[in-house]
């Protein structure tokens, strides 16, 4: 079967129309949801050349729980216990991988050992976390309408979560000036998680120093170091070898400690080529370090 251009451009159009966005000259490219919850990616001329680029992220659904993450080998069995724990402790947890790495895919597992009893807000640029969870609100940006009004972005989304009495906040990607309001929110006390594009752990924590000084002049780097240092726990790398195997290739504690901008990270887990070795990093330091700031 072969779809003429006519057909395909169609199709998008009411795919889009049922994901609730548009695409036009004002907005050449967008990011969308399709029913069967792949993302769908569009850049229409003059972004292109001539052509319409289309893209469609379909998930597996492998790898959707801890169980089937060390069956897969992209973690080990010790790795999962302390991941349960690091949940059930409410330790703020970013997770970190380049694309394709399955950033999306272990913070579902994460979720996956969130309590029943929780209230989690998922808030995303487009629908793609599914936690199993009775008390779970998503959220979704919108895009401005043609007269330039109605914009819903990832910051405001933040802040109106904060109003939906949450027990846990996860952001699903955190690109620019949002990583403020996540920052301050964690601060707060409020326990999260959130995924960063960067290429290993000290890249991550780096991209998040940064980001928030996209929110105004008036931030300053020395209120942002320190803060990561509180409230951020964790920081899970993921990564994709080149024959497309997934895995999680280092887990970082955040000691707490800096100096001269520079966030302390402990190891406690890392890839070493052929399997996960343990480092000095320990659930209970990041149990101290919990108990020293409260």
């Amino acid at each position: 079967m072969i779809l003429t251009k006519e057909v395909v451009q169609d199709l998008i159009e009411r795919l889009l129309i049922w994901g609730g966005r548009r695409l036009d000259v004002s907005t050449p490219f967008v990011d969308a949801r399709l029913p069967d919850g792949s993302r769908l990616h569009v850049a229409i001329p003059e972004v292109t050349a001539s052509e319409w680029a289309i893209n469609i992220r379909k998930h597996l659904g492998k790898g959707s729980n801890f169980e089937e993450l060390v069956a897969l080998g992209s973690i080990s069995e010790d790795m999962a216990e302390f991941m349960k724990k690091a949940i059930d402790l409410g330790f703020n947890i970013l997770v970190s991988g380049g694309t394709q790495a399955g950033k999306t895919t272990f913070l579902n597992a994460l979720l996956g050992q969130v309590s029943p009893m929780e209230r989690v807000i998922t808030i995303e640029e487009v629908f793609e976390l599914k936690p199993n969870l009775p008390d779970w609100i998503a959220l979704q940006t919108r895009t401005a309408n043609i007269e330039g009004e109605g914009e819903i972005s990832l910051r405001r989304l933040i802040k109106e979560s904060l109003r939906m009495r949450p027990s846990r906040i996860i952001v699903g990607e955190v690109r620019e000036a949002e990583a403020l309001d996540l920052l301050v929110a964690l601060n707060a006390g409020l326990p999260g998680m959130a995924t960063l594009h960067a290429n290993s752990v000290r890249g991550a924590i780096n991209k998040l120093q940064l980001l928030p000084l996209l929110a105004g002049e008036n931030i300053a780097q020395k209120f942002i170091t320190p803060t990561i240092a509180i409230s951020i726990d964790l920081v899970i790398q993921c990564s994709i070898d080149t024959k497309g195997k997934r895995r999680v290739s280092e887990v970082s504690a955040v000691t707490g400690r800096c100096e001269d901008s520079i966030i302390e990270l402990e190891s406690i887990f890392k890839w070493d080529g052929t399997k996960h070795v343990k480092g000095l990093g320990s659930i209970e330091s990041l149990i101290s370090k919990r108990n020293l700031i409260n």
